[in-house]
């Protein structure tokens, strides 16, 4: 697997560049990559089929001037800022293997990444467990929030890891969703999300020894990032859909 540490200048560029990665590696028939990124600003995104108006308080992220943008997958809507660390996994589709479908490569992803990131925390009095279909808690607590998207060959997971976010800001920013998984038993923001207690360094060296990320990707596909940004991610007409 490809290993590629990849934080672009812009919001609309780093989720660009995971649609191109996709991409790329269905062209490729099958190469698979790991990458990781990390916000420098505030921003909100949505989830493919989410509605904007419903699962955001637009004016106040207008008073903050926090962007909202729309990613490629599906999930709910998440605030990004500095303190998240995302992840992004291209995996090939096994038609009888882990990846063959939504359900099955939820469960695949999941636990693997939740064995890592337990044996990295070492957590002995506490949970560090899989809830819903593709959130990791702590103690009941969710600090991960994922998604995917697939094609015929290659399919896109990807996440989100809160280590250090200002969790005040969902509050401010977010409504109660219109859709939670049953677990969160309608608390707000504040009972529901947690940081984890674990330096960025040391869930990325955690996640790439799961994944037997070692191999460098050496150019990534920067021109489809902007043609991405230009068609789609830095367009009102995409996000507000």
């Amino acid at each position: 697997m490809k290993l590629l540490d990849w934080t672009l200048p812009t919001p609309a560029q780093n989720l660009a560049a995971d649609e191109a990665l996709l991409d790329w590696c269905e062209a490729r028939d099958g190469v698979e990559v790991l990458r990781f990124w990390e916000a420098a600003e505030h921003f909100v995104v949505v989830g493919y089929a989410n509605d904007v108006a419903t699962e955001v308080n637009v004016s106040a992220c207008a008073a903050r001037g926090v962007p909202i943008f729309r990613r490629c997958s599906g999930g709910g809507t998440v605030l990004q800022g500095p303190g998240c660390l995302n992840y992004t996994l291209v995996l090939r589709i096994h038609p009888r293997g882990p990846t063959c479908s939504i359900a099955a490569t939820n469960k695949f992803v999941m636990e693997r990444n939740a064995v890592a990131l337990n044996s990295e925390l070492g957590t002995r009095n506490s949970e560090l467990a899989v809830r819903g279909h593709t959130d990791l808690v702590l103690d009941g607590v969710k600090f991960s929030g994922n998604a995917q998207r697939r094609k015929r060959r290659c399919l896109l997971f990807h996440g989100t890891i809160l280590l250090g976010l200002d969790l005040a800001l969902i509050e401010e920013l977010l409504p109660m969703p219109s859709r939670q998984p049953a677990y969160r038993q309608n608390r707000t923001h504040a009972g529901f999300v947690r940081n984890l207690s674990l330096a960025a360094t040391a869930v990325k060296r955690s996640l790439r020894v799961a994944w037997l990320a070692d191999e460098p990707f050496e150019l990534p596909p920067m021109s489809a990032v902007e043609d991405l940004v230009a068609q789609k991610y830095s367009r009102r007409e995409w996000t507000f859909r």
